[in-house]
């Protein structure tokens, strides 16, 4: 790579590293997890760099790939969670505090979700993707994202229903 393209790709890695960690994190859940997603989401992308005709498509390109890669990090065995027998001490609900829960708990509940819901609901919602553009970010059909996107919802309000009750009940 020459020293232009290579000084243009450090300047997108710049800008761009703290948000793809920040969608790492929530499609996986763990901020370890979310760094080596990221990782693997600039590699591929630097692979790729001289080869990309559209700069306006990188945004949508990384995604793509930090999502395949989630997807594939979760279907390894050494991968999948496994359930404890006591959930940790619920957080107080007082100011910051509150919003830590709530953000923890949203996290929590997005974990326990199917990564394929999972990576549809953090595009949609916390992405701001219309169907479309999250379809050709996953490589599927609207169709698709519609109905993972009501499974997810669904799923996600049951997960949530029983956490919020949770945090109503000690708060």
């Amino acid at each position: 790579m020459d020293e232009a393209a290579e000084q243009a790709f450090e300047q997108y890695f710049r800008n761009r590293r703290d948000a793809v960690r920040r969608n790492a994190y929530l499609l996986c859940g763990d901020w370890h997890r979310a760094d080596d997603l990221a990782q693997t989401a600039f590699v591929a992308l630097h692979r790729k760099w001289l080869t990309i005709r559209e700069p306006a498509a990188v945004d949508a390109y990384v995604r793509r790939i930090l999502v395949r890669a989630a997807i594939d990090e979760s279907r390894r065995p050494w991968r999948r969670e496994r359930a404890v027998s006591e959930p940790p001490e619920p957080v107080g609900s007082d100011g910051p505090t509150e919003q830590i829960a709530t953000r923890h708990t949203l996290v929590e509940a997005l974990r326990q979700l199917p990564p394929r819901q999972r990576a549809v609901l953090v595009l949609r919602f916390l992405e701001g993707l219309d169907v479309a553009a999250t379809a050709q970010a996953l490589g599927c059909r609207e169709g698709t994202v519609k109905s993972q996107t009501a499974h997810g919802l669904a799923a996600l309000r049951t997960v949530l229903g029983g956490a919020l009750d949770d945090l109503r009940s000690t708060g």
